[in-house]
């Protein structure tokens, strides 16, 4: 879908506002010397891609300078774009993502590319010693992830998630009545989170496009002849989501993560994960998209918590926390009961949660001090891990044990082989 310099600027001007910011404040942000600007990088110039891009190029103290996709029509229109913006010919071009990541002159990089690419590009980033924004899920192996997250370390570098929600007003008050004990002990949570989809259409293969790297898009994936279902289709969700060989868990952790995201804020188990999991899903009988459809997932938590996770057939979208004296569901929005819990005012000793008004800013803001951001990778990592050992169970068909110090499953060699999968030459993370 071809995007307008109009439909560009709502696009992420309604970004910033679900993310509890105005579109007028978006342009207050100081003005800054161009020496004092973070030069950023966009790899993925898809939607997403796209619309991030529109949220940063809002801040008078970061620069987008550099886009790279590798389809030629997709990264022209995202310069397009860019220039139009700045009223200049000045963003450069890029169909390979290392030439761009090699300018010196490149402080972050943002990556929206498939769920594939995720880890290895932002490790080439983070190698490169650029400060990385990754779009969600973090990873699509549990290995992939504890890779990205060794990679931040060793560069003393700052990473952000792409878990917006947590950058709500409301979630966040959320998880700061269950992390006060407003809800009493807390028991139970259950997420309702989007279905997978079905495709039992034909997909012969086809010619590769002309101005479309198809290998490059490939990149670590196993190689497989190109359909346009493999890749995109206009006016439907992305169809790699759905397709294994470029996201494991299909969307219970590649829309999930946001969900489970929260519910681990909630928890304060940021650093931890479940001991068990198991579940139940049904998955396509044929055609190319072969991850789950509809699911439904228990995990077990050390503190005694459940975790329900299934899809939104069974639960509504969004995360509810059970407490021995109320409830609180949130997704954005906010609901309570009783609804004499959405009055509560905290106090000086209270747990106050980190403030973020929108999660580009919060990046940015980072990147210039060096703190730590709302969604680190060890928080983005622990969340993913368990959308992607809930897939693991469901494609196995039985209940699981994970050991989350570890990162491994208790005396279970077949579930710990699908910990990690084999990237195509000459992709890595080791």
């Amino acid at each position: 879908m071809r995007m307008t310099r109009r439909t560009f600027l709502g696009a992420s001007a309604m970004a910033a506002a679900t993310t509890g910011l105005a579109p007028r404040a978006m342009g207050e942000t100081p003005p800054a010397a161009p020496s004092e600007r973070v030069a950023l990088g966009v790899i993925g110039t898809g939607g997403k891609g796209t619309q991030g891009m529109g949220v940063f190029l809002r801040h008078t103290d970061a620069q987008v300078v550099a886009v790279c996709d590798v389809e030629r029509g997709a990264r022209d229109q995202a310069k397009a774009l860019v220039d139009d913006f700045y009223g200049n010919a000045d963003c450069a071009t890029y169909r390979d993502f290392r030439e761009l990541l090699a300018r010196s002159d490149i402080d972050a990089a943002l990556i929206a590319t498939p769920d594939h690419w995720h880890v290895p590009a932002s490790i080439y980033a983070l190698d490169a010693g650029k400060d990385v924004y990754c779009e969600k899920p973090l990873s699509n192996t549990v290995r992939e992830g504890r890779a990205l997250v060794e990679a931040v370390q060793r560069n003393n570098a700052i990473f952000q998630h792409g878990t917006q929600l947590r950058s709500i007003r409301d979630v966040r008050f959320a998880c700061e009545l269950v992390r006060n004990g407003r809800l009493g002990e807390l028991k139970r949570i259950v997420i309702g989170s989007p279905p997978g989809l079905t495709c039992e259409d034909p997909e012969p293969p086809m010619p590769i496009p002309e101005g479309f790297d198809y290998d490059l898009w490939l990149g670590p994936a196993p190689f497989k002849a190109y359909t346009p279902r493999r890749v995109k289709v206009p006016g439907e969700l992305p169809c790699w989501y759905f397709v294994s060989d470029y996201s494991k868990s299909g969307w219970v952790a590649g829309y999930g993560v946001h969900d489970i995201d929260i519910a681990h804020w909630g928890m304060g188990v940021e650093h931890s994960g479940p001991v068990s999991v198991e579940g139940e899903g049904v998955f396509p009988e044929k055609g190319l998209y072969d991850t789950v459809t509809t699911y439904r997932l228990e995990f077990a938590y050390p503190n005694g918590v459940t975790l329900e996770m299934t899809s939104t057939d069974q639960n509504p979208h969004g995360v509810r926390f059970e407490g021995t004296e109320g409830w609180v569901f949130t997704r954005g929005q906010i609901e309570a009961e009783p609804a004499s819990l959405l009055e509560t005012q905290f106090g000086p000793d209270d747990i106050r949660l980190y403030e973020s008004d929108i999660h580009e800013r919060n990046f940015i803001e980072c990147v210039r001090s060096r703190r730590e951001t709302l969604t680190p990778a060890e928080t983005a990592h622990r969340s993913t891990t368990v959308g992607l050992i809930g897939g693991i169970a469901l494609q196995l068909g039985r209940k699981l044990h994970w050991n989350p110090e570890t990162e491994r499953f208790v005396d279970d060699p077949e579930a710990n082989a699908l910990l990690s999968c084999p990237m195509r030459t000459p992709w890595d993370v080791a």
